[in-house]
């Protein structure tokens, strides 16, 4: 299996390697701001005692001649390469500001962003415009700068300005541009403030419903061509020139490439999963066949109702009978998940319109009694569709599940368009494996001896609606990949995230007393202050002597690293395949192109995961059989998800608290109750 492999980053060397720039302990508008602790090591000696930079913990400069009142400082770039990328970034923007991109903007982490009409792509509301980030980093794949190019997709900005657009909520708007340079409306400076005629609202997903315009669908395809083409083609455009080259001089070479013998790929072996009668890697083909790795537990009743509006029910008997009888190739509910079941029509809850719904389904299950030994499943058909841009028809599916949980059942919902669908064939496998699952079930698991290490999944979602982030914690598993309880926190509650933590290291210790290690898969870097509880409950409170491993996993979005298969026409690398990108870091491509013979589905061409190590014990990372060993799990984890047959790229250990994650912050209540911490009832 031969593969090439051409990375989003190209090399450089600086034009000048000393510098000497005047620093302010004020700061002005357009200046570039430098934290003293963190991006000035070791330059301040001689030039401020301790109490002042304690007193100034910031210094600005804006890389133009001193002024009145400057601390001059000579600064070697290689050496201080915090500052370096400051300077880059700087030298940068400025390029792009003078006329080249059509917006332009440094994004939190101070990148630049650069927009550009897309004038095939305009609509009579709106203009279309493609995004590029220019990331600057230091010998990650090189000895010294690189510039990573990230496509970052399109982004819509209203024709209309705010001028226009009198007797607007303006509590909705959030980025505008103002001649090419984008400014929060809360932060608006006061020269647009006089030029409302020349300031376009950007179209947030809160925005597009105010004004009558759709949501994206998601885009399922092979996105690796287009993001190759959007990159190789904004590179030969706008940096592969000599204008550019004079501020930063590219390699000639042009982009990173890594070929045999530079990068790994993970076993075939881990591939395989644990099915009730075998071995098998292909979910939506080896369930069918082999059975599940353990049906679902007593007790062994099993009761189905249906929830649905009354003008549906024509869609609820043809999902009654899909149940009973599978669709076209694809076998019944029985066969395929091996549990009986019936259905309980006394039961079933219709209502009149999706604004009585949740009344009239709490007006039947208050009071409702329940057989001894028997599961009770609810099936909602929402009427609600998937991408519903109403956010009041939207939040009934959060209320109808919270209250179906916080009574004590599990619940499957199915949007009534898909059901309507000729292709909903495809659509069962996925329902009946998350019932099976909800059930108590195991679809299949990792074929691996156990060992006695416990791994514990922390994950986050931010809500844009809500302006929130919750963090779904101490999802626990072993190593095999079997789920053993959560709880759930928002994001500022570390407190409560280190006793979820310490009470599930409590319980696996009593069943193996004799545990390895604790690995934690945390999504984004672990600060100190963050781990600082967490280790303090670990050693202070349980005593531990074994080390803590945490293994942060980012889903790499489009302002990542992305690396494409050159000899391959999908572009996608083999699944299983990593490459170092860093100190401790790495990037895993974790999909269903297993081999030359793979045909991936189009939503199956997934993008890596980008990976970073850390541990109380750092020596114990420089064992390549552990670093081997640690990214191998995260691999295989992302096989274990159960709300589809098809493979992840991002490891159960934070796609279901990530799931979590974006469902609490819309129930009613802080607390889930303890038949929702022990089910995966989210799926």
């Amino acid at each position: 299996m031969q593969q090439n492999l051409t990375l989003n980053i190209v090399p450089f060397k600086p034009t000048v390697q000393q510098v000497t720039f005047a620093f302010y302990k004020e700061y002005k508008e357009g200046y570039c701001s430098f934290y003293v602790e963190e991006d000035m090591t070791g330059l301040l000696d001689g030039k401020m005692t301790l109490l002042e930079q304690a007193d100034y913990p910031w210094l600005y400069t804006d890389f133009q001649e001193p002024k009145e009142g400057a601390l001059i400082l000579d600064i070697d770039l290689a050496v201080h390469t915090d500052f370096a990328a400051h300077y880059y970034r700087h030298l940068i923007a400025n390029y792009f500001k003078s006329g080249v991109a059509h917006i332009m903007h440094r994004s939190f982490t101070k990148e630049v962003e650069v927009w550009f009409l897309n004038e095939g792509s305009t609509s009579q509301k709106y203009n279309v415009y493609s995004q590029y980030t220019l990331k600057v980093q230091h010998s990650k794949l090189s000895n010294g700068p690189e510039l990573v190019i990230a496509y970052d997709g399109t982004t819509k900005v209203y024709k209309q300005s705010v001028k226009q657009m009198v007797g607007f909520d303006t509590a909705k708007f959030n980025w505008m541009n103002c001649n090419g340079i984008l400014h929060r409306w809360q932060y608006l400076p006061d020269e647009h403030k006089l030029n409302l005629d020349k300031v376009f609202p950007v179209l947030s997903n809160t925005l597009k419903p105010e004004l009558g315009i759709r949501f994206d669908a998601p885009d399922l395809t092979n996105r690796y061509p287009k993001y190759q083409k959007a990159i190789t083609g904004f590179y030969t455009k706008y940096l592969d020139n000599e204008a550019f080259r004079k501020i930063i001089p590219l390699a000639k070479t042009g982009f990173v490439t890594r070929g045999q013998g530079e990068f790994e790929v993970i076993s075939g072996d881990s591939n395989k999963l644990q099915f009730g009668n075998g071995i098998g890697k292909e979910p939506k083909t080896d369930l069918k066949r082999l059975g599940p790795c353990r049906p679902v537990p007593p007790p062994n009743n099993v009761k189905f109702f249906f929830i649905y509006q009354q003008a549906d029910k024509p869609l609820m008997e043809k999902l009654k009978a899909y149940f009973l009888n599978g669709y076209k190739y694809h076998p019944n509910m029985q066969d395929f998940i091996h549990q009986t079941f019936s259905f309980d029509e006394s039961l079933d809850i219709s209502f009149t319109g999706i604004d009585t719904a949740v009344k009239t389904i709490w007006e039947n299950i208050k009071d409702r009694s329940k057989q001894p030994d028997t599961k009770y499943f609810a099936v909602y058909i929402s009427p609600v569709a998937k991408y519903e841009a109403n956010p009041e028809r939207k939040r009934v599916y959060y209320r109808i599940k919270e209250m179906l949980l916080t009574h004590g059942y599990l619940s499957q919902v199915i949007f009534k368009e898909n059901v309507s669908k000729d292709s909903f064939n495809y659509f069962l496998p996925n329902i009946q494996i998350a019932v099976l699952a909800k059930l108590g079930g195991i679809p299949w698991r990792l074929n691996r001896e156990p060992n006695d290490e416990l791994i514990v999944g922390i994950g986050a979602f931010y809500s844009h609606t809500l302006k929130t982030r919750y963090v779904g914690s101490a999802f626990c598993f072993n190593n095999e990949g079997e789920f053993k309880g959560f709880e759930c926190f928002g994001s500022k509650n570390t407190i409560s995230l280190a006793g979820s933590i310490r009470e599930a290291v409590q319980a696996f210790l009593k069943r193996k007393p004799n545990a390895s290690r604790l690995i934690i898969h945390f999504y984004k870097v672990i600060s100190k202050k963050e781990m600082k509880p967490i280790l303090d409950t670990l050693y202070n409170q349980l005593n531990l002597s074994i080390p803590v491993i945490v293994v942060t996993i980012n889903k790499t979005a489009s302002k990542e690293l992305l690396a494409f298969d050159t000899l391959s026409d999908g572009l996608m690398p083999y699944s299983g395949t990593y490459l170092n990108v860093g100190e401790r870091e790495y990037l895993l491509f974790n999909n269903t192109r297993y081999d030359e013979t793979s045909k991936p589905t189009p939503r199956e061409y997934h993008f890596p995961v980008k990976i970073k190590l850390t541990s109380t014990h750092l020596e114990l990372l420089e064992e390549k059989e552990l670093v081997d060993l640690l990214i191998d799990q995260v691999y295989q984890f992302s096989r274990m998800y159960w709300k589809s047959v098809s493979q992840q790229n991002l490891p159960v250990t934070l796609a279901y608290p990530e799931m979590v994650a974006e469902m609490f912050p819309h129930f009613r209540y802080d607390k889930l109750p303890d038949f929702g911490k022990e089910s995966l009832w989210f799926l």
